[in-house]
């Protein structure tokens, strides 16, 4: 779909919607000047971001947004009760704003005559600790996320809106973004014009400590990892630990064929104190792990698609884009009925990355995929909720703890998505003879226009077209079964397919036991249907399993196992001595100021998931998996 069909339907949904709200509707005429938007970082003490826009203005009523909906995050979560201390003056005299009682994120006022500008002047307050949101400045580094800095005015496509950004950073301190610099005067950095649209998805990381490597050396179109951490010794990588990922970047292209960036810019920070993250961008990528990223580098090889899952949404989710994403402004609702390719095949590629660049070996690859399939092969909500329906999750649940996520589903359509596709690639290399696959839909599909960063827009049926040119099927229902099935079993058709099947043993791989340790939980999933902290709280209780029935919830903890103080260790070892007895696996429980011994009547063992090959069929997995040439 053209640009200029999208963007007539975006101004007319914007209408619609603005006439509800009481919000005047954005136009497509471009703003009549150019904003001037500083931010001051430099009070990490305090975590306090202080900002100073001045907006071109005429006299008479106006009312200025501060973004809703967040791109990347698919759902009405931009953080506006971080924005305090809103001033708004023309000409040195303090203008008083009001509220709109219904869009929240609405701020109305009068602009006195022969004032051609008004200067808004607040604070946007980083959360001090995890319980208040994400952390975005620590003491070592920081992220400017442009939407979270903003006030736009109402009325205008915000890809139509010019502006002048500055960023004043602490003494000393670097910086990554996809911005492009004019001037640097001490430690404020004064940026190029650009649009608001383009200002928003392009995030700055900075920080103390500070290293840029160049993962495509003497590229045209260069690809950078601009990495900020705790400490300097975090910053430190082996050539062998970059080696892998200058490899991404080279199967990337291979893959797609295209590129659709003037350059790519990583944003990468390890630390234990800013928010860990994941978030696309068209030209960059926002990427928060833990510290040990190169510095422990064996004991963080689940971390490792990451990196690969983001690239990728540079050709899928920003450059083609959901027709129904696209709106004209950061407060008009998107529609995400498309984020089974959107997330779903971002997932996959991002795995596949992971192991053709070696950051994952074959046989991470397959450990990773085998937990994942089994987690959904297990999700008991199947039987009331299609996976199609986790769309609407980002504004359903808003990423908010769950306490049975298991049967209320959260977001399925990454993980889901993901399968779904590893059966539409099985499906084509089946139906060809293995002479095509899903990667002839990724050339034809994300590598149109080769060069140009334009979003292009695409329907279901887009996506059925492409399928269809690569390999002659009726897609359209062989997609719709899968995404609005009901009942119990994941799509693993593609599984099989690839040639190997699902199976549960009493000992973990080697990727469980590294996934177990980075999210520091002991997992009982698919023997006492629950996890547990290393406080021994319980977690991710599967609907109808043994420990549901029980009676725990997770608002338990586990204090002793048959009379012997809680450890993950224990409980396994209680697990494994039950298997073929008759007597029950004690837990005395806490929940609250109250003790509770339950029993468990489960006698099966152990059971940690893997892949294991069907004889006598081709491994398509390996073909997948395999480095392209």
């Amino acid at each position: 779909m053209s640009r200029r069909t999208l963007s007539a339907l975006a101004l007319s949904l914007s209408i619609a919607f603005s006439a509800h709200a009481g919000v005047p509707p954005a136009i497509e005429t471009s703003f009549p000047g150019t904003i001037v938007l500083k931010v001051d970082a430099t009070n990490v003490g305090q975590k306090i971001f202080r900002i100073q826009s001045t907006i071109p203005a005429r006299p008479g009523r106006m009312t200025l947004l501060y973004p809703e909906w967040v791109p990347g995050n698919h759902g009405p979560s931009a953080p506006l009760m971080q924005l305090a201390g809103l001033r708004i003056s023309a000409g040195g005299k303090q203008l008083d704003w009001q509220r709109d009682p219904v869009h929240v994120h609405s701020f109305s006022f009068t602009v006195p005559e022969g004032a051609d500008s008004i200067e808004a002047q607040y604070e946007y307050l980083s959360p001090v600790e995890p319980s208040q949101g994400r952390i975005t400045m620590a003491s070592e580094m920081l992220g400017v996320q442009w939407l979270s800095m903003s006030l736009y005015p109402a009325g205008y496509a915000t890809r139509g809106i010019p502006v002048q950004a500055s960023l004043k950073l602490p003494e000393g301190w670097q910086y990554g973004t996809a911005l492009e610099t004019a001037s640097k005067d001490g430690n404020e950095v004064r940026f190029k014009l650009t649009d608001l649209e383009t200002l928003v998805d392009s995030p700055v990381f900075a920080g103390r400590y500070f290293k840029r490597i160049d993962l495509d050396p003497g590229a045209r179109v260069p690809v950078y990892l601009n990495i900020m951490a705790d400490n300097p010794e975090s910053l430190e990588a082996k050539p062998e630990q970059i080696a892998p990922h200058r490899e991404m970047v080279k199967q990337a292209y291979k893959l797609f064929d295209s590129y659709h960036y003037k350059h790519y810019d990583f944003l990468f920070a390890l630390s234990d104190e800013f928010g860990g993250i994941g978030r696309e961008h068209h030209q960059s990528s926002e990427n928060g792990v833990k510290p040990g990223y190169f510095s422990e580098w064996s004991k963080n090889e689940a971390v490792r698609d990451l990196l690969p899952h983001e690239f990728t949404h540079s050709w899928n989710g920003k450059f083609r884009r959901p027709a129904d994403q696209e709106v004209a402004t950061f407060n008009e609702p998107v529609r995400n009925s498309l984020l089974w390719v959107y997330e779903g095949q971002t997932q996959y590629w991002g795995n596949v990355l992971a192991a053709r660049s070696g950051l994952w070996s074959q046989q991470s690859a397959r450990d990773a995929l085998a937990l994942r399939a089994a987690y959904y092969d297990n999700v008991r909500g199947r039987a009331w909720r299609p996976v199609q329906d986790t769309v609407h999750d980002p504004i359903v649940a808003a990423r908010r703890p769950q306490g049975w996520s298991n049967y209320q589903r959260s977001e399925d359509y990454y993980v889901e998505g993901q399968l779904i596709w590893l059966d539409v690639d099985t499906k084509i290399r089946e139906l060809s003879g293995d002479k095509r696959s899903l990667d002839n839909f990724a050339k034809i599909f994300f590598g149109e226009y080769n060069g140009s960063i334009g979003p292009s827009y695409y329907t279901f049926e887009d996506v059925v077209q492409a399928l269809r040119t690569v390999q002659e099927f009726d897609w359209a229902p062989f997609l719709r079964e899968r995404l609005d099935a009901r009942g119990a079993g994941a799509p693993l058709d593609g599984l099989q397919r690839a040639g190997w099947k699902l199976v549960y043993t009493d000992t973990p791989t080697d990727y469980a036991k590294n996934a177990e340790a980075q999210s520091k939980t002991a997992d009982f999933a698919y023997s006492l249907g629950f996890s547990v902290r290393a406080d021994g709280g319980v977690s991710s209780i599967v609907w109808d399993g043994v420990g549901f029935k029980a009676g725990l919830s997770g608002a338990d903890t586990i204090v002793a196992v048959n009379n012997r103080a809680y450890s993950g260790d224990v409980l396994k070892a209680a697990v494994k001595a039950a298997k073929g007895a008759s007597a029950p696996i004690e837990l005395l429980l806490k929940k609250g100021p109250t003790y509770r011994t339950v029993k468990l009547e489960y006698h099966d063992g152990l059971r940690y998931p893997r892949l294991e090959r069907i004889k006598g069929t081709p491994d398509r997995l390996q073909a997948i998996y395999a480095p392209r040439k």
